[in-house]
C-alpha cells in the first residue's frame, strides 16, 4: 500500500519574540517520523512524507497515496487545526488513519468534551469555562471578579487551570494548581495572553493518574492501562509539562496499574464510553485521575503521540508486549477495514 504521512515537524528557528516556550511542544521531532516511515516500510508498505499545510496540499493533489497516516496537530490556536488533514482528506476522498475531522476538532476542546463524555454517564471533574476575548487583553480589571466567578460556581479548592484547546499539556505547570482564590486572576490572566483562548478551571481530583490505551473499532478494544507515579511522593501531584520534560526522573510507569479490580473495570467501562461518544476510530489515549475508586474523566488524545521512546500509548503497547512496529500496523489495518 502507497501511505503517506501527514506531520508537524518542530521548527528549528527560534520561537517568536513573546511566544511561550511549549509552543511547538505538539509537534514531533524528526525521529519520530523517521521511526514511524521505517515501521511502515517494515511492515511492506511505500512511504512518501507529506508535511502539512501547502506541501500536503501539493502531494495529495500530485501523487495522492491510497491512506495517509495522519499524526498532524495544526498551528495556530484554532480549536479546528487538528482536524484540517482528514478534512482535506475527505474532500479529496481519501482514507486516513484515525478519527475524523468533527471527533478531532471535539476532542482538542476540553470544555466540550467533557459536556459530551457527560451525557455518556462518564464522571467529569466539576469546572468553569473562563471566555477568551481579544478586548480584554491588556487586562486592567479587578482581579476578585475571578474569585467571585469560582464562588458562584460552587467550585472548592484546590483547582487546576488549563488553556481548553491544546495538547501535550501545553500551558498546564505546576503553577496551574490552584490553592487561593486570589490567584485564579492573575493565572487566567497569564494563560489568555499566552495562548489566546479561553481557560478551562476545574476542581483539583487529587488521587491516581491512569491513561488508557485503546485502539480498533466495531468493537474498539482497551489495548492497556498506564498509571503514572511520582517519584516523590506528594498529595497533590500535577503531570504537568514542567513533569513530562524530566519524565525520567520525575515520575515511573505501571502498567498494568497495581489498583483493584473493580477499579481497573471501571476505568475501561468509561475509557470506551467516552471512545465511543466522542466518535475516536483506530487509536485514541484518554485520561483519567482516579479519586476513591472512582474514574474521573480528563481528556482525550484522539492524536496520541507516537514516539517510539517517550509517545504514552507506545510505552503502553510495550509493556503489553507489542513492539512500535506492531502497534502502527494495528492502526493501519483499523484503518483498511473501515474503509
Amino acid at each position: 500500500m502507497h501511505i503517506g504521512i501527514a506531520f508537524d515537524l518542530k521548527p528549528k528557528e527560534p520561537l517568536p519574540a513573546g511566544a511561550p516556550d511549549d509552543l511547538h511542544e505538539e509537534f514531533d521531532g524528526p525521529e519520530t517520523i523517521q521511526d514511524l516511515s521505517a515501521a511502515l516500510k517494515e511492515l511492506g508498505h511505500d512511504v512518501i512524507e507529506l508535511g502539512n499545510g501547502r506541501s500536503l496540499l501539493e502531494k495529495l493533489l500530485a501523487t495522492p497515496p491510497e491512506l495517509v497516516f495522519n499524526i498532524a496537530e495544526g498551528t495556530g490556536a484554532s480549536r479546528n487545526r487538528e482536524a484540517r488533514v482528514p478534512a482535506v482528506c475527505e474532500m479529496l476522498g481519501i482514507p486516513c488513519t484515525g478519527s475524523d475531522l468533527l471527533t478531532l476538532a471535539l476532542a482538542l476542546d476540553k470544555d466540550m468534551t467533557r459536556r459530551i463524555v457527560a451525557d455518556a454517564d462518564v464522571i467529569v471533574p466539576k469546572g468553569i469555562l473562563m471566555p477568551f476575548a481579544a478586548s480584554v487583553l491588556p487586562y486592567d480589571g479587578d482581579y476578585a471578579e475571578f474569585a467571585a466567578m469560582i464562588t458562584e460556581s460552587e467550585l472548592t479548592l484546590p483547582l487546576i487551570a488549563k488553556p481548553v484547546c491544546e495538547g501535550s499539556s501545553k500551558g498546564i505547570r505546576s503553577k496551574c494548581l490552584i490553592e487561593r482564590l486570589e490567584d485564579v486572576g492573575p493565572i487566567v490572566v497569564e494563560l489568555w495572553s499566552n495562548y489566546r483562548q479561553s481557560v478551562l478551571i476545574e476542581e483539583f481530583i487529587a488521587g491516581e493518574e491512569v491513561t488508557v490505551g485503546v485502539v480498533g473499532n466495531d468493537p474498539p478494544r482497551v489495548l492497556g492501562m498506564m498509571r503514572v507515579i511520582p517519584k516523590q511522593a506528594t498529595e497533590r501531584f500535577v503531570y504537568s509539562l514542567e513533569v513530562k520534560r524530566d519524565y525520567e526522573n520525575r515520575v515511573s510507569y505501571e502498567c498494568p496499574p497495581n489498583l483493584p479490580h473493580a477499579t481497573l473495570c471501571a476505568i475501561e467501562d468509561a475509557a470506551l464510553r467516552a471512545y465511543d461518544v466522542l466518535g475516536c476510530r483506530d487509536v485514541a489515549r484518554l485520561d483519567f485521575r482516579i479519586r476513591n475508586g472512582v474514574p474521573y474523566f480528563l481528556e482525550a488524545n484522539p492524536l496520541p503521540g507516537l514516539n517510539s521512546e517517550t509517545g504514552d500509548i507506545v510505552l503502553i503497547a510495550r509493556f503489553m508486549g507489542m513492539s512500535h512496529k506492531e502497534l502502527i500496523g494495528v492502526i493501519v489495518e483499523a484503518a483498511r477495514q473501515r474503509s
